[in-house]
């Protein structure tokens, strides 16, 4: 059985930029898949040459962003949530995701990858 965990990176960007990296074909291309197609609500991610499709269930501008991937029969998902600090203005990007016990380190190593591509995206 797959369970839900969270990550969170602090990243130093609006949430209006940050958003676009999290939402657009051409944001998402730019740190988290190779390509990205869009028909509809359903998203096709592309890693050297092999696909996988997710559908974007939830969107909230400059808040959110859930995808489902379309092969899995359960109930997991992945997220962005966007969290602004109101007193100090902080930025940080929440990663929802699931995974396998015995796949969750290998789960969050690939995220923090993907995250570190992101800020590097982000000139951070």
């Amino acid at each position: 059985m797959k369970n839900k965990f969270e990550l969170e990176y602090s990243i130093n960007s609006s949430p209006k930029i940050l958003y676009a990296r999290l939402n657009s074909p051409a944001g998402l291309s730019e740190w988290f898949a190779d390509d990205i197609n869009i028909q509809g609500s359903i998203y096709t991610f592309i890693w050297d040459g092999t696909e996988q499709k997710a559908e974007l269930i939830t969107k909230k501008e400059n808040q959110l962003v859930r995808f489902k991937w379309t092969e899995n029969d359960d109930d997991s998902y992945f997220e962005f949530k966007i969290n602004k600090d109101e007193l100090t203005g902080d930025v940080a990007l929440v990663v929802t995701d699931f995974a396998e016990d015995d796949e969750k380190d290998d789960a969050i190593v690939l995220w923090d990858t993907q995250i570190a591509d992101l800020k590097h995206t982000l000139g951070l």
